[in-house]
């Protein structure tokens, strides 16, 4: 599981170098799409296909449901490390997550993170300064 956050720069044609201790979990090809407040989720294939399926899972008939489906599908592009070892974003998505010059490759379960500095810092104090919900850590173990 990939953990821990990296600063990095997106270069003029949209491209991140993936953080050292990431590399491995990309290495056998991603799929970038839009994310919760603001940000980039990055999954590894495998993972993807999990998340195509939970997808599919969701009721047709439910608004809320589409709605997700659509935002997060939709969004979804494949992409590979090149020989430098940076992932190239698409335009639609660098404007989407705000990503212009720098940027924080974050990990998280299953998935990386790229997020715009900014909000990356709202996120975190917003956690911070706002517990979650008990039932959240009804099973968390420290």
């Amino acid at each position: 599981m990939p953990f821990g956050e990296y600063p990095y720069t997106i270069d003029d044609k949209g491209r991140v170098v993936m953080p050292p201790p990431f590399r491995e979990f990309v290495e056998d090809g991603m799929i970038l799409t839009r994310g919760m407040e603001g940000c980039l989720y990055v999954f590894p294939l495998a993972s993807w296909r999990r998340v195509e399926e939970q997808l599919e899972g969701l009721p047709l008939t439910d608004a809320e449901s589409r709605a997700f489906v659509r935002f997060f599908y939709s969004g979804a592009n494949k992409a590979r490390l090149d020989n430098q070892s940076r992932v190239s974003v698409p335009q639609t998505l660098r404007t989407f997550a705000g990503l212009d010059g720098d940027v924080i490759v974050a990990g998280a379960p299953g998935r990386l993170e790229l997020w715009n500095p900014g909000r990356w810092e709202e996120a975190i104090n917003a956690v911070q300064h706002t517990p979650p919900k008990p039932d959240l850590l009804a099973n968390f173990v420290a």
